[in-house]
């Protein structure tokens, strides 16, 4: 496989290019397009690549077809590389083509004929419903320090519990107002995506914990969720109140707002609710969006099966 030293070589290997294109290709992203010197290197390595399985057989790359592009990508496949690592090499050379037909006069992109694999799409994170109790649990066992006034864990207490209760994306969350949130029908009125609203059932445990939160923070309108400074809660104070308590819950992985959000909805079809309520009470305007929790909920099946039966 060829390979570049230093920054500034963005000439392949002329023992795999027989023709002057591929080096006019780099010169012409270094130059014109003020590639990165790590631009410059994946692009000459994913020619590189192919040219080196093409072998004896590669002559011209006028001359490829995109037959020769899908046996590649079969080739690809069956040594089984990350999808996200062909998409990539691919990428790279749909970008050479592109330039050959842009600018050196070829008809068509031979490349552009493959049809890429889809992304594996990555099962969410979540918490276990111990692990849940467990953070749900951690700021009120906390001492009240000298750092906050002796409120402040009843609010993280109410945010936790407001997240994990509803699943709400952190904007809005954030968001809430006083006025928001309906103690006699126990929801809240958020504000999604796209500016759509929607109303959401919230759980006892969580509105109790909004009550004691407003109750010893004085809270009576405006921003529902404040900083000590009466300001509304940023992300970032939530983000850093999160690690805080995750890391005295004894939870043995980062988790983000957003994964308190896939916990809630996973722990919803785990107990039963149909995919069609658990859309709406994400605010999913796809239900193929709400789908990928039903492959957590079928792993998780699975990994019980394996665990439990004694002829898994």
């Amino acid at each position: 496989m060829p390979t570049n030293s230093g920054n500034d070589r963005c000439t392949p290997d002329p023992g795999w290019a027989e023709d002057d294109n591929a080096a006019r290709f780099l010169e012409f992203q270094k130059t014109e397009k003020n590639a990165s010197p790590l631009t410059l290197r994946n692009y000459a390595a994913a020619l590189g690549e192919y040219a080196a399985w093409r072998a004896e057989g590669f002559e011209n790359w006028r001359e490829e077809t995109g037959d020769d592009f899908r046996n590649y990508l079969h080739t690809l496949m069956k040594r089984g590389l990350k999808r996200t690592t062909i998409r990539l090499r691919f990428a790279a050379l749909r970008s050479f083509y592109r330039y050959l037909v842009l600018r050196r006069g070829l008809e068509k992109s031979p490349v552009a004929e493959v049809r890429m694999p889809k992304l594996e799409r990555s099962l969410p994170v979540v918490l276990s419903v111990k692990q849940m109790e467990e953070l749900l649990d951690a700021p009120l066992k906390e001492d009240v320090s000298a750092k906050g006034p002796p409120w402040l864990k009843f609010r993280d207490a109410a945010i936790l519990e407001l997240f994990y209760s509803s699943g709400l994306r952190i904007s809005e969350l954030l968001g809430l107002d006083v006025r928001d949130v309906d103690f006699v029908d126990e929801v809240v009125r958020v504000e999604g995506k796209g500016r759509k609203h929607r109303i959401v059932p919230v759980g006892g445990a969580a509105m109790r914990a909004i009550q004691r939160y407003r109750q010893e923070a004085v809270v009576t309108n405006g921003p529902l969720f404040r900083s000590v400074r009466g300001t509304r809660i940023t992300q970032q104070a939530v983000d850093l109140m999160l690690r805080k308590y995750l890391k005295l819950s004894g939870v043995p992985f980062a988790a983000s707002p957003h994964k308190l959000r896939h916990s809630f909805a996973t722990h919803m079809l785990d107990a039963g609710a149909d995919l069609r309520s658990v859309q709406e009470l994400l605010g999913h305007a796809s239900l193929s969006t709400t789908q990928i929790y039903t492959h957590v909920t079928k792993e998780r099946l699975k990994t019980a099966y394996d665990d439990a039966h004694p002829r898994a």
